[in-house]
């Protein structure tokens, strides 16, 4: 998703956001570094099929996926990572490791670890290695509707 689809659908929804850049990163730890902020609050998207079908679980860059807890989150019979040639396409535009968690814009699931629901806001890529965009975690979870539930082990 080009940042410029992003902040058109946030703009379109009033929202209040805060852009900002930062040098080259490309995991979720190196954009905390690079950006100085705790990695704990910085949300990364990891790509996964649920049953076969592609979603995005969001969780703290500190962290890990805990596939047993996502599995029984979302009430699956099988959950694996997804291959970045299987979800490349579906993100034209954005660089891989730096999709914002706005599956709601492409009909996928979104499944948010309930740890980042204690903040109040929310920072994440914007589709680059370069930009983040913070908002409020209640604007996020009004637009998304992701669904909130314990999938994270600590790093």
């Amino acid at each position: 998703m080009p940042v410029n689809r992003l902040k058109g659908f946030l703009d379109t929804n009033n929202i209040k956001y805060i852009s900002s850049f930062h040098s080259n990163a490309y995991t979720a730890q190196e954009v905390a570094a690079s950006a100085h902020i705790p990695g704990r609050k910085i949300a990364k998207t990891v790509m996964v099929k649920i049953d076969g079908k592609m979603a995005m679980a969001v969780l703290s860059a500190s962290d890990k996926v805990d596939f047993a807890l996502l599995k029984k989150a979302a009430g699956a019979d099988k959950i694996e990572l997804a291959s970045e040639n299987e979800f490349t396409d579906l993100f034209p535009g954005c660089h891989i490791g730096a999709i914002p968690p706005f599956g709601n814009l492409y009909e996928m699931q979104v499944i948010v670890d309930e740890k980042l629901t204690d903040q109040n806001e929310i920072v994440f890529n914007a589709g680059s290695y370069t930009e983040l965009i913070t908002l409020h975690y209640d604007d996020f979870k009004r637009l998304v509707k992701p669904c909130v539930a314990d999938i994270s082990i600590d790093s």
